[in-house]
């Protein structure tokens, strides 16, 4: 699912057509290696998204806008000072290299006009944005590479822009000529064809070399120096109608679907056929929708994944001290089970004072608590009086009596601690917004496992409220974001006779249909259920069975911490989650 250079031809074509002669309007940074312009011209306003991550690094139109951060990072700093209405030349790619120069007239501080130059170069991990002067020097970069993290090129400011190295051996597709791509693959060792064409040829992703191997053997293994006559015109011809492609740049945007889960598989310029029926070909009308559709939900999860590091930290460390704790308490606990015994001594050497002289490490006596009445060896401490060693074993016997009424609260309250921490782990998980992390923190400082920052001179932002879906009858369904808020949806905001809805033991969001006095289908119960497993941590799952209940027969403990409340009076459902039903009830907000 790799960005290779032959899309990224065809992407270039897109990006032209509109982008070129237009400015740009506003950059900002929403994570730290990703920009995105607002471009402004005469046909109208796009945004543009540059990635540099290692698992997505692209550049395309996108509809989605994800959140910037308060403060912009020096990189974004630096392109609004240079590039702030800055008119786009033209857009470069030498061959077929995954890299796109993007040319910029803008003028500098005495007002003569210059051009600057991003490079933004798409090679997976090592992927960068780039912006270079017009000497050709780097300016900065989103990314800076030092001697320490490379010996082969160095990315910092002042140094000469140079081009990321090349593989050894290999050729560029659009340039070579189809026999001299069968003289590189004689020159090569004999391996699998698609390895072999990958190793070989700039430019081609690995799912288009396995789509050649696939066409080539019809599905079967075909080695690089073992292709039968039949195989290699099959091999010349794919390869031919490739160029012709590029040359042509009709590739049709399509994207595999797998069929069960429903999740984006990989993404290519032409029809992909070697999945088979496992996915589904979806064909787009440009290659910025494809790539928007792609990385969407992906890209979402990697943003909150960076911005909530923090709260993972903190709440994986605040787990770990509260399972220790539990731990140590549940043995102090197993220990004070033995306290009889303790009692026992008491009553033996007090039966037997008599024969307890002071100095004694130890003594045996009969245990008259055992109708046998075996011998059982007693400790002593030798500074004491028998009668000392007697009341000390009692005190003992006391002190375990007490501890364990108290241990069983303390690990009641412990094991209450991990489950709340472990629903704030499942709200962290499914948080799509900085202003759901903000809630979240605020809960967390509540509860005092970090420090708040105090007050704040700015207003704070209104409290966000429930998911709002509508179900198919009709009838409004709202979904907690966080324990703070499930807890304001169920308790204050909604009605005795609204219906309750939550996953059974597995930590997840209320969810609440509104009744409004009407009798609730079961169709909406359903799909209510549906929903309330799909805002859990069991959202991977089948059959997972979902509690209901009126709201009037949910209480929460005196004391009980955020989200968490009791319920009886309720029936079971088992269902299975659905994305699509999700997305189908939700009302945009």
């Amino acid at each position: 699912m790799a960005l290779d250079g032959a899309l990224l031809r065809l992407l270039k074509r897109e990006l032209e057509d509109w982008a070129v002669d237009t400015r740009i309007d506003k950059i900002h940074q929403p994570s730290r290696e990703e920009l995105v312009f607002h471009m402004r011209g005469r046909a109208g306003a796009r945004r543009m998204l540059l990635s540099c991550r290692a698992a997505g690094p692209r550049i395309h139109f996108t509809q989605f806008v994800p959140e910037n951060p308060a403060v912009p990072p020096m990189f974004c700093m630096l392109l609004r000072k240079r590039l702030i209405n800055a008119k786009l030349l033209r857009i470069r790619q030498p061959g077929l290299e995954r890299v796109l120069f993007l040319d910029f007239d803008t003028t500098n501080d005495l007002g003569d006009h210059i051009t600057l130059t991003l490079a933004v170069e798409i090679m997976g991990r090592h992927s960068n944005i780039i912006l270079i002067g017009e000497d050709g020097a780097i300016v900065d970069s989103i990314k800076r590479v030092d001697a320490e993290m490379s010996s082969v090129r160095l990315v910092l400011p002042g140094l000469p822009y140079t081009m990321p190295p090349a593989p050894a051996n290999s050729m560029d597709f659009e340039s070579a000529s189809l026999d001299e791509i069968w003289e590189g693959l004689g020159r090569q060792k004999d391996m699998e064809l698609s390895k072999a064409l990958l190793s070989l040829l700039c430019g081609l992703s690995p799912v288009v070399c396995r789509e050649a191997a696939f066409y080539v053997g019809r599905g079967a293994d075909v080695r690089s120096h073992s292709m039968t006559g039949d195989q290699r015109q099959r091999l010349t011809f794919f390869l031919g109608q490739l160029k012709e492609r590029l040359e042509k740049t009709n590739g049709q945007p399509t994207m595999l679907v797998e069929n069960d889960t429903g999740k984006p598989l990989d993404f290519s310029f032409f029809p992909i056929a070697q999945y088979g029926i496992k996915a589904t070909a979806k064909t787009f009308d440009c290659f910025s929708d494809l790539l928007d559709a792609f990385y969407a939900q992906r890209d979402q999860m990697e943003r909150m994944r960076q911005k909530s590091k923090d709260l993972l930290r903190v709440l994986a460390n605040a787990s770990d001290r509260a399972s220790r704790k539990l731990n140590a308490q549940r043995l102090e606990l197993k220990q004070c089970g033995d306290r009889e015994h303790l009692r026992q001594c008491g009553d033996l050497l007090n039966a037997n004072l008599y024969r307890i002289q002071k100095g004694m490490t130890e003594i045996s006596l009969e245990n008259f608590y055992d109708p046998e009445a075996p011998l059982l060896r007693i400790k002593l401490d030798p500074s004491k009086t028998p009668v000392q060693n007697a009341q000390k074993y009692y005190k003992d016997y006391r002190k375990a009596q007490t501890a364990e009424a108290f241990l069983i609260d303390q690990i009641a309250q412990g094991e209450q601690e991990l489950v709340y921490i472990d629903t704030v782990f499942d709200s962290l998980s499914r948080a799509q917004t900085e202003r759901e992390l903000q809630e979240i923190r605020r809960e967390l400082a509540g509860q005092g496992y970090i420090r708040s920052q105090g007050k704040s001179r700015q207003k704070p932002p209104p409290l966000l409220g429930p998911l709002e879906f509508m179900s198919s009858d009709g009838f409004p369904i709202q979904v907690g974001r966080n324990n703070q808020q499930n807890d304001r949806l169920t308790l204050r905001d909604a009605h005795n006779g609204d219906l309750w809805l939550h996953v059974k033991n597995i930590p997840g969001s209320h969810t609440i249909v509104k009744a409004a006095g009407a009798e609730i289908p079961d169709t909406t119960v359903l799909e209510a259920a549906q929903l309330a497993a799909f805002h859990s941590r069991a959202r991977e799952s089948s059959q997972v069975p979902v509690d209901y209940t009126r709201v009037k027969f949910v209480k929460k403990p005196q004391g009980a911490k955020p989200g968490m409340v009791i319920y009886d009076h309720y029936n079971t459902v088992y269902v299975t989650p659905s994305q699509e039903l999700n997305d189908r009830l939700l009302q945009k907000e």
